[in-house]
């Protein structure tokens, strides 16, 4: 059975750093596209990073060069490092497995002042 478990979202200030961490059983981390997704309110859910099993990663328009996609396979994790949040980061943050229907219950991230 495949499991997703996000976390780490909070309430940050805008400028501010958080780290979310998706926990992975089931499949495995190293052989996977593994992707963090988000969804602000009232919109549709966006891809914003990914990396695949060399270790390419690419990054949506949005968020590069402040956010930084990493894995620990011996721990079968993936991590979404956020440095200088905005106000526009608001939103709940899914990991997600590539090309499947894996999906965690998302973990919430809101930057406000």
């Amino acid at each position: 059975q495949v499991q997703l478990v996000e976390s780490g979202g909070a309430l940050v200030q805008p400028g501010g750093s958080l780290r979310l961490s998706c926990t992975v059983s089931g499949v495995s981390v190293a052989f996977n596209r593994m992707q963090w997704f988000r969804q602000a309110p009232g919109k549709e859910r966006e891809r914003i990073a990914t990396i695949v099993d060399d270790g390419y990663t690419h990054y949506e328009d949005a968020v590069k060069g402040r956010f930084t996609i990493s894995r620990d396979n011996t721990k079968n994790a993936v991590f979404l490092q956020m440095n200088g949040v905005k106000v526009e980061d608001t939103g709940v943050y899914y990991c997600h497995v590539h090309n499947t229907n894996y999906w965690g219950q998302g973990t919430q991230v809101t930057v406000s002042s």
